[in-house]
């Protein structure tokens, strides 16, 4: 009885064994087919334009993250003019700039983005394009001194998609962030979904202008946290205006390798409440670091115009959706300074701007 009943439980654990290894195989394998299928999908898909080139129709830009998008916008070789920023430029139109300078715009300009990170954009545009037309939109992140140890923010970065390209850049790619944008690919290939950037990377990130509330703006412009300059917050090392201001030096060299392009270079006008004070330690940076840009611009043969100064415009509340960003006919009248500045090299009659330098 013994002996039966022994050879039936190793019956029964040898029975499990192979049921579980058929699992295991079974499941291995369908783990491996899904693998390979999402692999293939966004391959196919291409969701990040690593198979753009000139004379290849693009792929529309579906992922919300322009540091993964504006890569292929560039590599496509559709255009000869760009604008390189953060979201204080995002919402300069590259049909209007291009109107008002000749060249095909791309405004390239990145939520966010850090001096580092811009520079990166603009290096691949330079090895991809001969421009025309080169807009550098500065904030007063380029002043800091911190450039070269804050290169990047917690959005994620993809070096990847800025270097020469390798036979793993595909495999790079396959994660669910990118499976879900070939997805989306995929919806507007359908005709089930929009583009969620234009062609040329442009995008009105602000809400519609019919919903603006004045009072909202204001409690945004003057209600004090990160944007704002608190008067009575300590000032390190950090804020002297002869501390180091290492991305200057990055600018320098990006207008070093444009020589036969038009140059700009323009602080973004923020509201006048985050601009740094007169009689201010910071404010003293700021005019240090604008006379440092000035005086690279006059070697570089560059245009440099300072928006970022108190004016009718930008002590306007209305003019803001919060202390950075502006709405969208302050954008148009950019575009108008910009062109104007860059045929008369002279100081808006209205205060808009300064000409700092000019070729």
């Amino acid at each position: 009885m013994g002996s039966t009943a022994g050879a039936a439980a190793r019956g029964d654990a040898g029975a499990q064994s192979a049921a579980w290894r058929r699992f295991t195989a079974i499941f291995g394998a369908a783990a491996l087919t899904l693998g390979l299928a999402a692999t293939g999908f966004v391959a196919f898909m291409d969701p990040y334009g690593l198979r753009a080139a000139p004379g290849r129709p693009a792929v529309p830009l579906m992922d919300s993250n322009q540091r993964f998008l504006y890569p292929q916008i560039v590599r496509g070789g559709a255009y000869d003019a760009a604008v390189i920023g953060t979201s204080t430029a995002r919402l300069l139109d590259p049909e209007a700039l291009g109107r008002a300078f000749g060249g095909r715009f791309a405004n390239l300009a990145m939520n966010a983005a850090t001096p580092y990170e811009q520079v990166q954009m603009a290096r691949l545009f330079l090895r991809h394009a001969t421009p025309h037309v080169l807009l550098y939109a500065l904030d007063a992140t380029w002043c800091g001194a911190d450039a070269e140890t804050r290169r990047f923010t917690p959005r994620p970065f993809p070096a990847w998609l800025y270097g020469p390209g390798t036979p793993l850049d595909p495999l790079r790619q396959v994660n669910w962030q990118s499976l879900t944008t070939a997805g989306a690919v995929l919806l507007h290939r359908l005709g089930r979904a929009p583009e969620r950037i234009r062609a040329d990377g442009y995008a009105v990130f602000t809400p519609p202008e019919t919903s603006y509330d004045a009072a909202r703006a204001a409690r945004h412009i003057h209600g004090g946290g990160s944007v704002a300059e608190d008067a009575a917050a300590p000032v390190g090392s950090n804020d002297a205006p002869d501390a180091p201001m290492p991305a200057l030096a990055w600018l320098d060299d990006l207008l070093a390798a444009t020589p036969d392009a038009v140059r700009l270079v323009a602080f973004m006008p923020v509201h006048a409440v985050v601009q740094g004070r007169p009689g201010t330690v910071r404010g003293a940076r700021e005019a240090a670091c604008k006379a440092r840009v000035a005086e690279i611009g006059r070697h570089r043969g560059a245009t440099v115009v300072d928006f970022r100064v108190p004016s009718p415009v930008t002590r306007d509340d209305s003019n803001y959706w919060d202390a950075l960003h502006y709405r969208l006919p302050v954008a148009d009248r950019i575009v108008a300074g910009l062109a104007a500045a860059k045929e008369r090299g002279a100081d808006d009659p209205a205060g808009f701007y300064r000409v700092l330098a000019r070729p």
